[in-house]
């Protein structure tokens, strides 16, 4: 599996120009844990692949279910062309709705 760089949470969170309730509520983390977490305690794992797909990605996790993973996985280990192929017509559909 490949490592992730280190992610410079307090730096996202002022850029976005959120406090740190703001910031990481939206990850289930209390403001306390998140302000340890900008002084340099080390951000768990999970923690940070919310980070990254909440403020980085910009995805609203409240509208994933567990069924798209699982729809997800099945197509990658048993549909692995079309899986490749709707990843991307996906990408191209948000890349054409973000010029908008």
């Amino acid at each position: 599996m490949r490592t992730m760089e280190k992610i410079d949470a307090r730096e996202i969170r002022r850029k976005m120009g959120m406090n740190q309730q703001q910031f990481w509520s939206k990850l289930g983390v209390t403001q306390s844990g998140g302000s340890r977490y900008e002084s340099g305690r080390n951000i768990p794992r999970p923690v940070q692949q919310l980070l990254r797909l909440v403020h980085v990605e910009n995805i609203d996790i409240s509208k994933v279910k567990r069924e798209d993973f699982e729809v997800a996985e099945y197509l990658k280990a048993h549909e692995p062309e079309q899986y490749k192929s709707l990843k991307k017509l996906a990408r191209t559909a948000a890349a054409a709705k973000s010029k908008k």
